[in-house]
């Protein structure tokens, strides 16, 4: 039987297709491809035995040995998987690694279930490879970077514009000791794989954040990175209450949201509570002990009061944290890079209103 493909094409990833990941699931964790649902062939303790027998045995020994495993009951269970997929998107796609041996099997057996879907050609792979071309290519077209002080709602100016791309939500990280989200971070292939996926619909330009390049656990890649360096900036400037009062709502009323949400109150308010305990502590390099035992007491106050339900008592560590750590490390950062040029330093109105202006000129400085 000849089992339908087609070419590696990033417009599936755009149009949001359902891809059907047949890899092991240790394979899916160390990094997917967007809108992938993984429903292996294989699971890790199988495909460990099959590649011990194909290295010692060759492939059709290798294969035999998938068929034996893989097999009856088994068998049945993992097509139904597939089908109700297929069922619920009938325009679902398969991969495997290479789009060779494994989504062909996969191919087979639902087309004896009397359902033929196509693979992806070149699988996992080819569409990873087709991903960082995009990266690379996003790196040498023009690329404007929003700075400002902790506080000043780049993010929020990020995601307001229509070229504006959000590398910390790629990252699942707000690119700070504080910014750690409670999901789990992203593997780096994934995090690119997100990267890659938020550049399919910007053409000809992009505005980011400016970040360090690493964003919690994730690295942006060198190519981006380099064009990040190249590019123009503008900056952010707003009074420190307006600051405060936008950190507050970062750090403690949507992080409080998401807890709540997952965990449910007792476990979200212990969960949340260690996060925050544990990323004043991670400073204590910076801060000095002495400084970081005064804001300590702070957040442990603020804490009892949050759970009287004054959670604006936070604010109490929020403020020397911004004066006292964020901003002085930022000014350094300036200083550091007094080279560099600045489009336009103004307030959150104007900066949106610059980088709106800049990302629909035809020309751009």
């Amino acid at each position: 039987m000849t089992l339908p493909t087609v070419e590696p094409d990033l417009a599936w990833l755009a149009e949001g297709r359902v891809l059907i990941d047949v890899r092991a699931p240790v394979e899916f964790a160390q990094g997917a491809l967007p809108g992938a649902v993984n429903l292996p062939l294989m699971d890790d303790a199988e495909r460990h035995r099959v590649g011990i027998r194909y290295k010692t045995h060759g492939q059709q020994a290798a294969i035999a040995l998938g068929e034996q495993l893989v097999s009856g009951r088994l068998r049945r269970e993992r097509v139904a998987a597939w089908r109700r997929v297929v069922e619920a998107h009938p325009d679902a796609l398969l991969y495997c690694f290479r789009g060779g041996l494994r989504s062909q099997i996969a191919q087979q057996w639902l087309a004896e279930a009397g359902i033929t879907r196509p693979r992806i050609r070149g699988g996992w792979k080819a569409m990873r490879q087709a991903l960082c071309r995009r990266i690379d290519a996003a790196a040498e077209q023009p690329l404007l970077v929003v700075g400002g002080l902790t506080g000043c709602a780049k993010t929020e100016l990020i995601q307001r514009l229509s070229h504006g791309l959000d590398l910390e939500g790629c990252a699942r990280h707000k690119g700070s000791a504080f910014g750690r989200h409670p999901l789990p971070a992203p593997s780096q292939i994934d995090f690119e794989h997100a990267l890659g996926l938020g550049l399919l619909g910007l053409d000809g330009a992009c505005v980011v954040e400016d970040e360090s390049r690493h964003i919690g656990s994730a690295n942006i890649p060198l190519s981006f990175w380099r064009g990040m360096e190249r590019a123009p900036r503008i900056r952010v400037e707003m009074p420190l209450d307006w600051r405060l009062a936008r950190i507050h709502k970062d750090y403690i009323e949507d992080l409080w949201a998401i807890y709540v949400t997952q965990y449910g109150e007792w476990l979200g308010w212990a969960l949340m509570r260690k996060q925050l305990s544990g990323a004043l502590k991670r400073l204590r390099k910076r801060l000095g002990g002495a400084r970081l035992a005064r804001l300590a007491r702070l957040q442990e106050l603020a804490f009892r009061e949050h759970e009287r339900g004054n959670r604006q008592a936070h604010e109490a560590w929020l403020a020397p944290l911004l004066t006292e750590y964020y901003d002085p490390m930022y000014r350094y950062q300036l200083e550091k890079h007094d080279d560099q040029r600045f489009l336009h330093v103004g307030d959150w109105d104007s900066c949106l209103a610059f980088a709106e202006a800049w990302q629909a000129a035809p020309t751009r400085q």
